[in-house]
């Protein structure tokens, strides 16, 4: 009975190994085949961006310079008009009438002159002979003068009574585009209002402002070549307006003035850059983003695309033997979808390493891959921006 029960274990194991040895082993998993670039140099060029508000060259706010009701506009909103051209005709009824009156003033007074002068042409033949005194003729004399000095007030009140008729037509103080035309026909306006009858800007060429911070003006100042502020801004080169709706405008700027004093109130410094403004495209109170380009030259790059981030780290796989390597890497700028990377004897990327830029997100660090080569640029050029 032991003999048999020893002989069925036997078969039982023997079976038991004869049946694992016909398993077949489980298939390991093929490494993923992934896009990889080579890290490379190039000459990049970056940009600092800034909020900007853009004002006309000039611009003046129109007023009444005296008081009056609308009584017609001229001109509308945005429309062209060059120095002197009437916006507004203010009522001036009682204005006339007055200048009327003021002119028939000068015609009396006039009268008034002619009667004296003839009484002191009387006077001085009969002096000159003895016939009279002379206490007549230097009375006589005292009375052209006071003639003579109520005809000057008279010509003086009738000029300021026609200053004021003229006064009623507002005038362009300069050729530009109109702005906004708060106030119609029927309001009444004068010299100490605080709304303007509308503003008139020159718009062929135009100021873009903008601010820097304290520290963004103090590494403005380090980074710019120069002894003097003037030295400094005189270096710098021209710099782009990018409009609301993400185009870049045709023209580029130059930054002709900096404010060079702290504002107490924001903590800003105000910049001030030059547009030419040929045609037109450009308005008073615009607003844009300034671009202040950056210069890099042959500097390490790899594409954005290849970055992901783990514990405030920027990190790349690497290629080494087949396999995914992550490494970190220390970001210099961000440059039209590249990293640039900074190049000392602690960076863990050099020019020539294969860099991972497809499949990041589900890649682990030891992971085997099949390198497939890509193309820099086009890896690069792929990614879109979104507004």
């Amino acid at each position: 009975m032991k003999n048999t029960i020893q002989n069925f274990l036997m078969i039982a194991i023997t079976a038991s190994v004869i049946g694992c040895s016909n398993k077949e082993e489980a298939p390991q998993a093929a490494a993923p085949a992934l896009d990889v670039v080579a890290a490379t140099t190039k000459d990049v060029v970056g940009f600092t961006t800034f909020p900007a508000t853009i004002q006309g060259k000039i611009n003046n706010d129109v007023r009444a310079k005296i008081q009056g009701y609308i009584q017609e506009v001229y001109v509308h909103e945005g429309q062209a008009v060059t120095k002197g051209q009437p916006l507004f005709k203010l009522e001036a009824n009682t204005l006339t009438e007055t200048a009327s009156a003021a002119k028939s003033g000068i015609s009396v007074a006039q009268a008034n002159v002619n009667v004296a002068q003839v009484e002191v042409d009387k006077l001085v033949p009969l002096v000159e002979k003895g016939i009279i005194g002379s206490v007549q003729l230097e009375t006589a004399k005292a009375n052209l003068a006071s003639a003579k000095s109520a005809l000057a007030q008279a010509k003086a009140n009738y000029g300021s009574a026609n200053a004021n008729v003229d006064y009623s037509v507002v005038r362009a103080p300069i050729s530009g585009v109109v702005g906004q035309l708060p106030l119609k026909k029927g309001s009444l306006v004068g010299p100490s209002d605080p709304t303007a009858l509308t503003t008139i800007a020159d718009i062929s060429s135009v100021y873009a402002y903008f601010t820097m911070n304290e520290k963004e003006y103090f590494q403005f100042l380090n980074s710019s070549t120069g002894q003097s502020l003037n030295e400094k801004i005189k270096g710098l080169p021209e710099v782009e307006l990018q409009l609301a709706d993400g185009s870049i405008y045709a023209e580029k700027g130059k930054i002709e003035t900096v404010s060079g004093q702290i504002d107490a109130a924001t903590g800003t410094v105000q910049f001030r850059v030059a547009f030419a403004n040929p045609n037109k495209l450009l308005s008073n109170g615009n607003s844009g983003t300034i671009r202040l380009p950056k210069q890099y030259a042959n500097v390490l790059v790899v594409p954005e695309v290849a970055s992901y981030e783990q514990q405030g780290k920027i990190n790349v796989y690497k290629v080494v033997n087949d396999t995914a390597v992550s490494t970190v890497v220390d970001v210099v700028d961000r440059v039209n979808n590249m990293i640039i990377v900074k190049e000392d004897e602690k960076n863990l990327i050099k020019k020539g390493d294969l860099i991972i830029v497809s499949g990041v997100g589900s890649l682990r660090n030891k992971a085997a891959v099949t390198p497939k080569t890509a193309n820099f640029d086009s890896i690069v050029n792929a990614v879109k921006p979104v507004f």
